[in-house]
């Protein structure tokens, strides 16, 4: 018998369990990095809708700003559709208000939607879900951009198009986080997560490369070919995402109790013996530092909810107030809300930031901005194999955001050149930020005093990230009214909104180092005693 070619070879080598779990990681990888594609745009377009007005002395051949900003880009024929300082109604001295407000139109909308959205997510098919949210951001993305081509001038409209696209991109984050979260176990979880979340630098890069390629063209096709493309991937997320390993008869390591007896009666009896049991056991040592200050309590009865009934699970999706009483949400929700600012305010104003200081056109800073983004890759992966080797993720993340605060401010300011700053920077913005939104989400999604009630994962991964998004509205708000004032107010308020965050985080930092494992319930393995 002829040996069998490598590449056959390898295929076999791995499990059929195997290949679902790489397809479905790659899967939704593709997925949500198509709708932080289609959110990096407007930052890149920000310089194009505002320019600088100019004019012309044909005395010395020279032009001067009538903004009180200097520039380098000579006079040209404008089009009917554009002023000589713009897009109406950016072309105004309060455009940076203007943009601003664009910017918390659109983040404000994803705060609120997130909180509905764990709660409607966890009710209905993800795929479903999903695909219905990635057609509508893709129709709202390129709604914005047709404004370019039908020449519409009027604030409202570019604000309700944010509003409406806010709220639909929040289908996304929970949906995928759930899926993961079914496909893959508690083991190197932060590795996995930190790889897996580069999909956000990822997104934004290409969706700056995407935008900076007709930004100074013809800007409408930046929003409409990002539009495209996240409507399409809704498409293939409806035709190939697979919600559950038990949907296709693979093996599941995230459910812990799944060997019940098939009779839903049966079934809620062996929940509760699993619960008498437990009560009559001693809490081990994670639990008691966990739960307990003095070790003599019992676990919340709302944190369990255990419903009979003939469908699968034997468990009811967990009431919101359930949800922020598990141990650590609310510490690391406050501590997401001050970094999702931090990055936000990044994401948003990067671009526009390196066009007034370092006088570059739209296209070519989009292109430098690019690498906050490779910085935040390796700094969510790092984040993940620290996390992983320590067995401490809040330690990990104060630690970053410690080190990030310096970074923060005037990061063109700072001895290093811009290039390893804006990398540095981006690592240690981004690394917290990544590390909280998806192992320590999970982590605390499918938290021990849960008893293995999966359906929680959707709602806890809504809080953490929807309060996130509150800081994430906020810090582009900011941003808009500091800058007039100077740059250097910026930089300042990001450096406040990193010590903030480190100080929700002491409490569970503490606990770490008191008590192995005790910020998320569930990285370090006891002894039973």
């Amino acid at each position: 018998m002829a040996q069998l070619p490598a590449g056959i070879r390898f295929i076999i080598s791995f499990s059929r369990d195997q290949w679902y779990r790489a397809f479905i990681f790659i899967l939704t990888f593709l997925l949500y990095a198509s709708f932080h594609l289609s959110r990096k745009p407007i930052s890149i377009v920000k310089g194009e809708l505002h320019k600088y007005c100019t004019a012309w002395d044909e005395a010395d051949g020279r032009f001067s700003s009538q903004s009180a900003k200097s520039g380098s880009i000579a006079p040209r024929q404008l089009p009917d559709n554009e002023t000589d300082c713009g897009w109406a109604p950016f072309d105004k001295n309060n455009y940076q208000q203007l943009l601003g407000a664009l910017d918390y139109s659109f983040l404000c909308a994803y705060a609120v939607g997130m909180y509905l959205s764990g709660i409607i997510g966890e009710r209905l098919p993800i795929r479903y879900y999903l695909t219905f949210g990635m057609l509508a951001s893709g129709a709202f993305t390129a709604l914005f951009g047709l404004g370019y081509f039908y020449n519409i001038h009027s604030f409202g409209f570019y604000v309700v198009t944010q509003v409406i696209n806010g709220l639909v991109q929040t289908t996304g984050w929970p949906s995928v986080v759930t899926c993961l979260g079914n496909w893959f176990g508690k083991g190197r979880r932060g590795l996995i997560m930190g790889v897996w979340n580069s999909h956000t630098s990822v997104g934004n890069i290409l969706g700056s490369l995407i935008a900076g390629y007709w930004v100074s063209t013809c800007w409408g096709l930046s929003f409409v070919v990002p539009g495209a493309i996240v409507a399409a991937m809704g498409i293939v997320c409806f035709l190939f995402l697979i919600e559950h390993p038990k949907d296709v008869r693979c093996s599941s390591t995230l459910l812990t109790h799944s060997k019940g007896s098939e009779n839903g009666t049966n079934r809620l009896r062996l929940q509760k013996q699993i619960l008498k049991t437990e009560k009559n056991r001693p809490l081990d040592p994670e639990m008691q530092c966990l739960l307990l200050s003095d070790g003599k309590g019992s676990i919340h009865p709302n944190h369990v909810v255990i419903l009979p009934g003939d469908s699968g699970s034997g468990t009811a999706a967990i009431s919101f107030t359930g949800a922020l009483k598990i141990p650590g949400v609310i510490e690391f929700s406050l501590c997401l809300l001050f970094a999702k600012l931090v990055s936000y305010t990044f994401l948003f104003w990067l671009p526009l930031y390196i066009t007034n200081v370092d006088h570059l056109d739209a296209k070519k800073a989009g292109e430098l901005s690019t690498l906050f983004d490779v910085g935040g890759i390796f700094g969510g992966i790092l984040a993940g194999v620290i996390s992983d080797r320590l067995e401490k993720r809040a330690s990990t993340c104060g630690l970053m955001l410690l080190l990030a605060a310096p970074t923060d401010a005037l990061p063109f300011s700072a001895p290093l050149p811009p290039t390893a700053m804006l990398l540095l920077s981006g690592a240690l913005v981004s690394g917290p930020y990544a590390l909280i939104t998806t192992a320590v989400s999970a982590d605390l999604g499918t938290h021990k005093s849960l008893k293995g009630n999966a359906h929680a994962l959707s709602t806890v991964t809504a809080i953490i990230d929807g309060t996130g998004s509150v800081g994430a509205a906020l810090g582009p708000l900011l941003a808009g009214l500091l800058s007039p004032s100077g740059w250097s107010n910026v930089f300042y308020m990001l450096m406040f909104a990193d010590a903030c965050a480190l100080l929700f985080l002491i409490r569970l930092i503490h606990k770490e180092l008191s008590c192995p494992g005790s910020a998320t319930g569930d990285q370090v393995p006891f002894k039973e005693q």
